[in-house]
């Protein structure tokens, strides 16, 4: 029970990275509040309760900074404080369009409100709760497309640049007061994160073998794979480690073995 007792709020936790992460944290002890605009999070949260933990769906648009204050509050007042803050929500809306010429105003507005405002909100929000208690884990969920892009989606991959940013200026402003605050760059995931996409692509299966072997492991990550890394950061096993960014991606960006060439 590596988590007794604290208490975490994690965005974008109805489905998803998020939700693989909600349910890691509950089961090591963890009072779970997950905010989302998806009412996905409640049947996710029904999850926790029916497996004995304790947990609470907020309803919130994170790029709202009066509805994040709101659910912060909700928070505090059911659970009494927040320790760990894992800011997971983000993703791409609508048309896949990254470049520099296909992008309009509009468009880098809405992915990097989504993407890294809505993370400097939830910071913003919680901190003063934090440095009341001396204690903090906060969790900034990036990319790998923020250093090693796949493709150019550059709103989005820079939005996911600056999650980083925010991560190393956060950890040094808060290190002295015992509130750590780091950052995961996911690799490809199996997750809704591809469910526009898979709207052309017919064979899905198909889709996430090619993805997975792309990674010098040979295979696609899950939600869980992510969560253990998040675990470790929000538990002791990490009290002294702060501005890191870790690369959760099966090996990348390092570039697959030619596995026949070797036998």
């Amino acid at each position: 029970m590596l988590l007794k007792d604290r208490v975490a709020i994690v965005t974008g936790g109805a489905v998803g990275i998020g939700r693989g992460i909600a349910r890691k944290f509950a089961g090591e002890g963890c009072a779970v509040a997950i905010a989302d605009i998806s009412d996905e999070g409640q049947k996710t949260i029904d999850g926790i309760l029916q497996n004995g933990g304790k947990g609470l769906f907020i309803k919130c648009d994170v790029t709202d900074n009066r509805q994040v204050q709101d659910m912060v509050n909700k928070t505090v007042s059911e659970f009494g404080r927040v320790d760990i803050l894992v800011n997971n929500a983000g993703g791409l809306m609508g048309r896949r369009g990254g470049t520099i010429e296909t992008v309009d105003e509009e468009n880098w507005d809405r992915i990097v409100d989504l993407n890294l405002k809505s993370q400097f909100f939830c910071c913003k929000a919680v901190v003063p709760h934090m440095k009341k208690n001396k204690y903090g884990k906060i969790i900034n969920i990036s990319s790998m497309g923020a250093t090693h892009p796949p493709a150019s989606i550059i709103h989005y991959h820079s939005a996911k640049g600056g999650v980083l940013g925010l991560t190393t200026n956060l950890a040094l402003e808060l290190a002295h007061l015992n509130i750590t605050v780091n950052a995961i760059l996911p690799g490809p995931i199996r997750s809704e994160f591809y469910n526009e996409m898979l709207k052309s692509i017919p064979d899905e299966e198909a889709f996430f073998t090619r993805l997975g072997n792309n990674v010098p492991m040979q295979r696609i990550g899950t939600p869980e794979d992510i969560a253990g890394v998040a675990l470790f950061l929000a538990s002791e096993l990490s009290a002294y480690v702060t501005a890191e960014s870790i690369c959760v991606g099966g090996g990348l960006p390092l570039p697959p073995l030619n596995i026949r060439s070797t036998e």
